[in-house]
């Protein structure tokens, strides 16, 4: 099931992998998935380690059929939420290739009355990896947070942009552009008609700005809802007794003039979203995009 040649395979997946039960079960199945589509580059949140006990992330990468190369980026919880101050709460990336360089930025939240979102470390977490440009988020949680999320937004947009400098300025005339647009994956805790998602997406303005990313299943998925957290058919998400709703997201930068048609998004589609273990995967599902990348090293 890999993705064809001048293809790049992205899957992003909340494991769930400290809060929610069955992880010694669920983990199974999560490898059970990875070695089913055969993704290029995979993203993965709420991973977890700590001073006596292994990282989660690569627990999946060792024991899956491929050989991955992983890089991971966490921080503690505020005491007052997680007393253990060696746990390391974050997003770990694979890649087939060599990862050349990663970075780890906390996100930010604003003042408020609630203490929940300031004592958990959402991140941005980004690699260089054969060219390619890839970041997993984790935003801030609750429904009711979207005002720390359209600050995190910001965050991430300005960042990126900063990192990337000229690679996505708009080409002269006659000319393209030569570089893969930046992936960006995760748990942004948003549904797609919030402020969050349609600024990312070239919908809303948010501090007087705008940007554009590519949402894959906004433009190649199948045309349903696309949900990754669904009550009715996922049992961890039921016992939480949260509403169905789409929060995770594969996001391409914008590929115009791109040489070779870079950044074209092919295919997306919801996976992990079945057992084939006997157990579901996580409280979320994951997402999947076949992106052009002509540049593909053999």
């Amino acid at each position: 099931m890999a993705a064809g040649p001048g293809l790049l395979r992205v899957l992003t997946l909340n494991v769930g992998s400290l809060l929610e039960p069955g992880w010694d079960r669920r983990r199974h199945e999560i490898v059970s998935w990875l070695d089913h589509v055969e993704p290029d580059v995979v993203c993965l949140q709420e991973v977890w380690e700590d001073a006596t006990s292994p990282n989660t992330g690569a627990w999946l990468a060792e024991h899956s059929g491929t050989e991955w190369h992983t890089a991971f980026g966490g921080a503690a919880f505020a005491p007052e939420l997680w007393p253990d101050p060696s746990l390391r709460f974050g997003s770990m990336i694979l890649s087939r290739w060599p990862i050349d360089g990663d970075e780890y930025v906390r996100l930010p939240v604003l003042d408020d009355a609630d203490p929940f979102p300031s004592r958990v470390p959402w991140e941005l977490f980004r690699v260089q990896t054969a060219g390619l440009d890839v970041s997993s988020v984790h935003l801030a949680a609750a429904p009711s947070h979207g005002h720390h999320r359209g600050a995190q937004v910001v965050a991430i947009d300005e960042h990126l942009r900063r990192a990337r400098g000229e690679l996505d300025a708009i080409p002269p005339p006659g000319t393209t552009r030569e570089a893969m647009p930046a992936i960006l994956c995760g748990d942004f805790n948003a549904e797609p008609d919030s402020d969050e998602i349609r600024f990312l997406t070239s919908l809303a303005v948010l501090d007087g700005r705008t940007t554009f990313w590519q949402d894959a299943w906004r433009v190649a998925g199948d045309g349903g809802p696309g949900l990754t957290q669904d009550w009715r058919t996922n049992p961890i998400a039921a016992a939480m007794n949260v509403h169905r709703k789409r929060i995770d997201y594969v996001l391409v930068g914008d590929p115009y003039q791109r040489t070779g048609s870079a950044g074209r998004v092919v295919h997306a589609e919801v996976v992990c979203d079945e057992p084939r273990t006997g157990i579901v995967a996580s409280d979320h599902f994951g997402v999947m995009a076949d992106v052009v990348w002509p540049m593909r090293p053999a």
